[in-house]
């Protein structure tokens, strides 16, 4: 029964949005990312900003992964894969700017 639940605010959230669930993942990353970041004193070097979008895309596979097991009897690796790149390739490319100093000014 939670697995309807939360599939059915997953589908509204989309239809809402108008969204694809992969651009859905990269704005989860971004608004995760930035609210951290925006919340530490370091802004975007900030390690607990990245770790905090690290841990929400890994806990967030897991969690999917479980419901692939429980109801296919198989875990769909590799787009398992791509969901955790898609929340953290654009929060990890600003990261990595702020951390070696691209936008000097």
């Amino acid at each position: 029964m939670r697995r309807s639940m939360l599939s059915e605010w997953h589908q509204k959230i989309l239809q809402i949005t108008h969204l694809s669930t992969d651009a859905l993942s990269i704005y989860l990353g971004l608004i995760l990312f930035f609210f951290v970041a925006f919340c530490h004193h370091r802004q975007l070097k900030s390690h607990y900003a990245i770790w905090s979008a690290v841990v929400v895309a890994v806990g967030l596979e897991l969690f999917n992964a479980r419901h692939d097991i429980l109801d296919r009897g198989y875990w769909r690796i590799g787009q398992s894969l791509q969901h955790i790149l898609n929340v953290l390739l654009l929060p990890l490319i600003l990261w990595l700017m702020a951390r070696y100093r691209v936008w000097k000014g």
